[in-house]
């Protein structure tokens, strides 16, 4: 009886010892530089795309959302803050918050939705094949659609004439993005006005949505950016208010009273960004994972906002829309 007391404790320690090193939950980042408001539908579908993976918040990973409310200062000092503990992955929701990520560390994996192929992002990467670099995730071709966009709210506005284009004029690539989508209106054959924020201000945005209506500008096109996702709200309410025929890239504003949205859909991209978060924490470098570009498009009108701008939803745009808000 003796003689077997150490295996019976060795066994005993064998079923203790997990418990005492059991492995902490992988940090996932989820960097925002909008608010939670504006995320909480992609959120929600990252964590719905892990779950389908296997994983369990809390036990496998543990998700950290941090929101600047669409202040760059208050983001970069937020990130500071966080990388001071171990984080195995940032999320990225667009661009502005990947480049603020490497700007403060070239260690910690990024996997960022709304990647954009070309435009002056090839400082987050090297090409959607090989990323080569610390960030991968999902493109959706971004103002490659400002074609498609600007077709159909000529489609659902017969004599439009002038465009004003409301863009974050803070960040380079936004900046782009805003020219892009511009010379796609002037190529169609329509009078532009550009509209860039500087700050998530409600007043500025009153006041420079105001100054392009008595100017003459009919419809609005939102360039997606952290600023305008702050504001979409907001952007969705005075853009009606003022009988602007407004067209965003995002569900989310026709939702909130703008005429039509046309775009990659959030769940879409954050169900895909949780494959690529999957495969880092199980070994996998972002630079040798492609950045997939999605191609399914959502189209969704709201059917009220229609009937308040006088408008008629034509019958081959109502049979091709995903979704009519009634």
């Amino acid at each position: 009886m003796v003689g077997r007391r150490p295996v019976i404790a060795g066994l005993a320690g064998a079923f203790l010892a997990p418990r005492v090193h059991a492995q902490a939950p992988a940090v996932v980042c989820y960097l925002a530089l909008a608010t939670r408001q504006a995320d909480v539908g992609g959120v929600a579908a990252f964590r719905e795309g892990m779950r389908a993976l296997g994983h369990v918040e809390g036990r496998t990973y543990r998700l950290v959302e941090l929101y600047a409310d669409g202040q760059y200062g208050r983001a970069e000092g937020l990130l500071r803050k966080q990388l001071e503990t171990p984080v195995q992955v940032v999320l990225s929701p667009g661009p502005a918050s990947a480049r603020l990520v490497l700007g403060l560390t070239r260690t910690v994996p990024i996997v960022s939705v709304g990647l954009h192929p070309r435009g002056g992002q090839t400082d987050l990467f090297a090409s959607l094949a090989q990323p080569g670099g610390m960030v991968t995730g999902v493109s959706n071709f971004g103002e490659e659609l400002a074609a498609k966009r600007v077709q159909l709210l000529k489609e659902m506005v017969p004599q439009l004439a002038s465009v004003g284009v409301l863009h974050n004029a803070t960040d380079a690539v936004y900046q782009r993005w805003g020219e892009e989508t511009e010379a796609e209106l002037r190529s169609q054959g329509l009078s532009t006005r550009r509209l860039g924020l500087t700050s998530p201000s409600l007043d500025a945005l009153a006041q420079s949505l105001r100054g392009a209506r008595a100017a003459g500008v009919q419809a609005l096109v939102v360039v997606r950016d952290f600023l305008t996702s702050t504001l979409y709200q907001p952007i969705s309410k005075i853009g009606l208010d003022l009988r602007l025929a407004t067209m965003a890239e995002e569900r989310r504003y026709p939702e909130a009273g703008a005429l039509m949205s046309y775009g990659v859909g959030d769940r879409d991209q954050f169900g895909r960004a949780a494959g690529y978060v999957d495969r880092i924490l199980k070994g996998a470098k972002p630079a040798e994972l492609p950045i997939e570009q999605l191609t399914r498009f959502e189209l969704v009108v709201n059917a009220a906002t229609a009937r308040t701008l006088g408008l008629r939803i034509p019958a081959a745009l109502r049979l091709r829309a995903d979704a009519v808000i009634e």
